[in-house]
């Protein structure tokens, strides 16, 4: 008899010092897909859902698909929202009746009107339907804020290994693979997690050069090799978060007889994580340092990637910041590209005059001027465009994306992306889907801190990430915390990693 296992996805990283609330329209905008759909959209994806449904496959089971859920990460997830996926993934367990395992795909940095922890919430509500023995993966980003709550009721919390993320199927398939030991009677997991008192930590989680992080996960790997340790995360935590966890954090999932070992584990890790707090293996320039180095390089092969990356709409910044932008025109920058800036109204109007025509607009800058006042350009109508594309890069690979209605706009030497709807540009697909070859430029923007790497660092002539000043600081003593536990590093003068 097949084993009866429901599948279903809740992501968010929620920046709660975001001025956008995030709507069942941004859900929408990026995949609201009932379980009925799962299959046709993601059956082949290198994404968590994709592979959930191989394993699915693979292990024969009678598969139980709910909701998936994804939004571009903004500020909190409306209560309403919330509520509406929280409710459907719960009231597809109860419709289901008898229910062996269940698989989620979570972010784990959500936070919610009504919740600082959604996925903990989430766990409570399914446990409550299917009991204290069912047993539940839940695979994380590496920049999950875990909570005591979602260890307790998760029998394995599985974060990504590789920031960019490119690993997301094969932990969704380790998820697999304990939940299908688990429902034979081979494991009996159970989880915990432990956190260091600092904010910052694990190098951002950066996999793509040696540093801290690539340390704790060879480590991790290690652990896992022992008899009764079954998973070892490392979580590197996301700080502009106002809750009382956020920070990096380690979660073990281990049997019965081992949790003393486990939790050895952890602090270990977590010491780790302590000692390494300040290092970093990428630091960010200033934009004037890259329109120097711009200068600089002349014609030199490949382009210069300049990534804005306090402006990333991947950590829930508004990706209209001008900066960079008000730079490259104030240079005269030739052969350049930038994507994307998020202004709806540039691109209605850009529409309104029509391709091959000038139009005037005061360009981004509109949520917060702090971060680059809007500039007032005449430019040029490229290209306009549903702004639809697939992912063919490394991260997300067969996922459709859409930027909404765009303009490909251009001032003098520069072409700027403008679009309808926030996102981080992690594929090459964004410029290539709207004429624009990215490897023939000579600088590109992107709006991202990290994950561009895994699809433009192969074109790269050099990469620069730069503090251009926007919501996505590095520096987390800019947020005026409320909810944070105390003390913790930098905020306080704290001598270990666990004062309390």
């Amino acid at each position: 008899m097949a084993y009866r296992v429901l599948i279903a996805q809740f992501m968010h990283e929620t920046n709660t010092f975001s001025k956008l609330p995030t709507t069942l329209e941004d859900y929408r905008r990026r995949w609201l897909a009932p379980g009925s759909g799962l299959a046709s959209q993601f059956k082949g994806t290198k994404t968590e859902i994709g592979g959930l449904l191989d394993a699915a496959a693979q292990y024969g089971w009678d598969l139980v698909p709910s909701i998936a859920a994804n939004a571009t990460p903004s500020g909190k997830v409306t209560a309403e929202t919330w509520a509406h996926i929280r409710d459907g993934i719960v009231e597809s367990a109860r419709k289901a009746g008898k229910i062996d395992g269940i698989c989620l795909a979570c972010h784990g940095a959500a936070v919610t009107e009504t919740s600082d922890d959604p996925e903990g919430e989430l766990l409570e509500a399914l446990r409550a339907v299917v009991g204290a023995d069912v047993p539940i993966s839940m695979t994380l980003d590496l920049h999950a804020n875990v909570t005591d709550r979602m260890a307790a009721l998760a029998s394995a919390l599985i974060s990504y290994r590789t920031y960019p993320h490119i690993d997301q199927y094969e932990r969704a398939q380790q998820g697999a693979a304990l939940v299908q030991s688990a429902m034979e009677g081979k494991k009996r997991p159970r989880c915990l997690a432990l956190q260091p008192a600092t904010i910052s930590g694990a190098d951002g989680g950066r996999t793509t050069q040696p540093g801290p992080m690539l340390d704790l996960l060879a480590k991790a790997d290690a652990f896992e090799k022992e008899p009764g340790i079954n998973v070892v995360s490392v979580q590197a935590g996301f700080g502009p978060s106002d809750i009382p966890n956020v920070g990096p954090s380690v979660a073990v999932s281990y049997e019965p007889g081992k949790e003393g070992r486990a939790r050895d584990i952890a602090r270990q890790l977590c010491q780790e994580i302590w000692d390494r707090k300040a290092e970093k293996t990428v630091g960010m320039a200033s934009v004037e340092n890259a329109m120097a180095r711009l200068k600089s390089r002349g014609d030199a092969a490949g382009p210069l990637v300049i990534a804005d990356g306090t402006d990333n709409p991947g950590g829930g910044a508004y990706g209209d910041a001008t900066r960079v932008l008000k730079a490259l025109i104030d240079a005269n920058a030739q052969g350049a590209a930038v994507g994307t800036i998020f202004d709806p109204a540039a691109v209605q109007a850009a529409m309104k005059a029509g391709v091959g025509n000038s139009v005037t607009v005061d360009l981004g800058g509109h949520h917060d001027p702090s971060f680059g006042e809007p500039i007032r350009v005449t430019a040029t109508v490229r290209l306009l465009s549903d702004g639809e594309f697939v992912n063919d890069g490394p991260m997300q690979q067969g996922v459709a994306y859409s930027m909404g209605p765009t303009a490909v706009l251009r001032i003098g030497g520069i072409d700027v992306i403008t679009i309808s709807s926030r996102l981080q540009t992690i594929d090459r697909q964004v410029f290539l889907s709207q004429g624009i070859d990215p490897a023939r430029c000579r600088v590109l923007v992107v709006k991202s801190v990290q994950h561009f790497r895994a699809a433009f660092a192969p074109i790269a002539g050099e990469i620069m990430v730069v503090d251009s000043g926007a919501l996505c600081s590095p520096d987390v003593r800019r947020f005026k915390y409320t909810k944070l536990r105390r003390p913790v590093w930098p905020l306080d003068d704290v001598a270990s990693p666990f004062p309390n």
